[in-house]
């Protein structure tokens, strides 16, 4: 698995955005919560990601839209480590549920957690 993380990576459909509300399991590692659902995708990937923060915690888009980059950064750098050989497809939704701004060094951190307790929780099953 490479770093990119290109359009084909991305959760953009609406369907399968409120499936994954409506029936996915989540994890939380403060400031993060992870929502993730199995899925058959139609383009055979592995893994559709999208990230959102509230606009009720964070009023101006500059620092919704700064919080965005830094998670998508840190996942992208972190999921060829967690993700390489995996076989089974999910939908991943990252919120940022803090109303502090964060640094790239803790989001870094954070996700890397978030997603070490996703692969235990996931490898149970």
């Amino acid at each position: 698995m490479s770093y990119r993380f290109s359009k084909k990576d991305k959760l953009k459909s609406k369907k399968i955005i409120e499936r994954l509300f409506n029936e996915g399991q989540s994890i939380t590692v403060f400031p993060l919560r992870l929502i993730y659902l199995k899925t058959p995708f139609d383009d055979n990937s592995t893994l559709k990601t999208g990230v959102s923060v509230s606009k009720r915690l964070h009023k101006n888009a500059v620092s919704r839209n700064r919080i965005k980059r830094l998670m998508r950064e840190a996942f992208r750098l972190n999921k060829p480590n967690y993700f390489n050989n995996s076989s089974t497809a999910y939908a991943l939704m990252i919120l940022y549920i803090s109303k502090d701004t964060i640094t790239f060094e803790a989001m870094d951190k954070t996700v890397k957690k978030m997603l070490q307790k996703f692969l235990d929780k996931t490898a149970n099953k």
